[in-house]
């Protein structure tokens, strides 16, 4: 007998065997029938919960196979989102009823998800405009992967002076006097950008599991049931997987992990992955939790950054060697692996270590993923299907194209990542978002960008030769997005078998106007035949959630991705509320960052060495 029939939908299974049906029938956590109407609500017994979609256009549940919720979902309740927002007053109004109600000693944070482009001013607020709107309390702004700014209150609470040393690979601005202006800049490492941030306060645990659930909420909220975290700088395993990992336990899980292991130590990166390979069978956990591989970082020396005001960076010459040795132990281990790519002259090099490996090590049908890839050329894309690996894209030149083509070119960018190329050649493609920080969270914008090739500032960056129609660029956040977790067979489909993870739609994907694809919303969520969302009439469906907390996080009172108003940011009155939680030391150094330091204003230098701290975030 069913626990859940939905009919009168217009559904997309993706399902080559049955492309569309009314109504579908789950059990057990799968689905058990899908078909008409009629035949469908033929099966209801009498504790079966029928339920009427109203017509509504229902989708497989997207899956994102790039991106950090973990990371994002510790501090998603400390975070003034400006995704979505299009101008930069509505933004700014939004920041100056944050600022009033967010209580000493905590900080206004907005951490990437947006781009200057998107507001009709087209330029992102001056440093006097933030001291204006915030004379006292800490305001930190990151902006991409490029820049943060910083008010006078944020510069004194980390501790900068004129006396603080830039970083390696990092600046700070200054002004005639030589004292910092609050202008952070990538140069192009984004070290001192995120050690900054890490300098802020913290949530403490209770907090940090009610922020987690209301950033899965959120996803769920845009249709999201399934993601592969790519892990990050700070998260080390297991103790920064506590939260995730007790939420599991509890059955509070509302999307589906599967986590990437990303090491956390220059120089020892064999010794992590070597201590976690004896903790964790590949794929080890269940259909909410489980371990997905390695990576995205593998070896420091791999990663280049992906900062497009400033040039290509070149690999090391020890990469090679480093980056041996790590997936030599990957593949004879059989743990699946990742790794961040952005230019092809760093895929090349990485591709030759791989054709190195797997002639010693078979890599036989292992999965294995080259996240990014924004200007992979055709050679190598051949190279990575003659090996079996396949290449998770994401949105992140929706946000920087206009960065990338003032740098190279309009003829560059039209192949950034060249999509159509990819699945012409046969490689396995899954999309994803890299949210939470260089791209928003939201999949309706990947495919907007996907379909349209448009930047969130409305340039148009490809011609119809590297552009989707929409029922592609859905299997790539659908079933494409299965293989990256080699779920394939579970995952991407509605079909008899398969997960009941599905969203009912707000607006139908396939014929509202292009422009209006990325303001869709899921009206009712499920993942493994439970609602975890609902909203206007089937909002009842759901299961609520506590407030957010703390009572005066940005969350409460702006939400997450909602576009913001002059006249919604305004009519929220400062409600303030008391508390400090102090954050844990950094995993690299396992001592505090910068502005714990006792020597953090004096000498940045010292404190990060002569390389820079490793621990920046991805």
């Amino acid at each position: 007998m069913p626990d859940l029939i939905v009919f009168n939908a217009r559904i997309t299974t993706l399902d080559p065997a049955q492309p569309t049906a009314t109504a579908l029938a789950v059990a057990g956590g799968g689905i058990r029938a899908i078909g008409a109407d009629a035949e469908i609500l033929a099966l209801a017994g009498d504790a079966t919960r029928i339920v009427d979609a109203g017509g509504r256009r229902m989708i497989p549940g997207l899956n994102d196979s790039h991106t950090h919720l973990i990371r994002g979902g510790l501090n998603y309740n400390l975070e003034l989102r400006w995704d979505g927002v299009r101008s930069l007053a509505d933004a700014m109004a939004m920041l100056r009823a944050q600022v009033a109600r967010t209580p000493a000693p905590q900080w206004v944070r907005v951490v990437g998800g947006f781009s200057e482009h998107q507001f009709v001013e087209k330029r992102l607020p001056t440093l006097d405009e933030i001291n204006l709107a915030a004379p006292d309390t800490p305001v930190f702004i990151l902006h991409l992967y490029d820049r943060a700014l910083l008010n006078r209150a944020a510069l004194r609470a980390v501790g900068y002076t004129r006396d603080s040393q830039d970083p390696p690979g990092g600046r700070i601005e200054r002004d005639k006097a030589g004292n910092p202006t609050g202008l952070l800049l990538a140069k192009p490492n984004a070290l001192i950008l995120y050690a900054t941030l890490a300098a802020g306060p913290k949530l403490p645990e209770a907090y940090q599991r009610n922020s987690t659930r209301h950033f899965m909420r959120e996803l769920n909220r845009l249709g999201v049931t399934s993601v592969i975290d790519a892990g990050g700088g700070f998260q080390n395993f297991p103790d920064d997987y506590a939260i995730v990992r007790a939420l599991h336990a509890d059955d509070q899980l509302t999307v589906r992990i599967a986590y990437n292991l990303f090491t956390q130590n220059r120089g020892s990166e064999r010794e992590d992955f070597e201590r976690w390979s004896r903790m964790l069978s590949p794929r080890e956990g269940d259909a909410m939790l489980r371990h997905n591989g390695a990576g995205e970082m593998l070896v420091f020396s791999a990663a280049d950054f992906e900062d497009f005001r400033e040039p290509r960076p070149e690999l090391p010459e020890a990469m090679e060697t480093q980056l041996e040795d790590v997936v030599r132990l990957l593949a004879t281990r059989r743990w699946p692996f990742r790794i961040h790519a952005t230019y092809d002259e760093s895929i090349g090099r990485i591709l030759d270590v791989y054709e190195r490996v797997n002639r010693d090590v078979p890599f036989d049908g292992l999965h294995w993923i080259v996240d990014h890839a924004e200007t992979i050329s055709e050679r190598n894309i051949e190279r990575v299907r003659a090996l079996g690996g396949g290449i998770a894209i994401q949105h992140r030149m929706a946000y920087q194209g206009e960065y990338f083509a003032e740098r190279y070119g309009r003829a560059a960018l039209a192949r950034t990542p060249p999509v159509r190329h990819m699945l012409d050649a046969g490689v396995p493609v899954g999309a994803g978002t890299d949210a939470t920080r260089v791209a928003s969270y939201n999949p309706w914008v990947a495919l907007y960008w996907l379909v349209t090739g448009r930047t969130v500032g409305g340039m148009a960056m490809y011609a119809d030769d590297n552009t989707l129609e929409r029922e592609e660029a859905l299997r790539l956040w659908t079933r494409g997005s299965a293989w990256f977790s080699d779920e394939e067979a579970r995952k991407g489909m509605l079909a008899p078998g398969q997960y009941a993870d599905f969203a009912l739609l707000s607006a139908d994907f396939f014929r509202v106007p292009d422009i209006e694809i990325q303001n869709i919303t899921s009206v009712l969520t499920v993942v493994g035949g439970r609602i975890v969302h609902g909203d206007g009439t089937f909002a009842p469906l759901a299961p609520s959630l506590p407030p957010p907390m703390p009572d005066w996080s940005p969350v409460r009172h702006h939400g997450g991705y909602q576009p913001g108003t002059l006249g919604q940011a305004t009519s929220l009155a400062g409600m303030h509320a008391h508390g400090h939680a102090h954050g844990p030391a950094c995993n690299v150094h396992r001592d505090g960052h910068a502005a714990h330091h006792d020597h953090a204003g004096g000498d940045l230098r010292g404190f990060w060495g002569a390389l820079g701290c490793s621990c920046f975030a991805f």
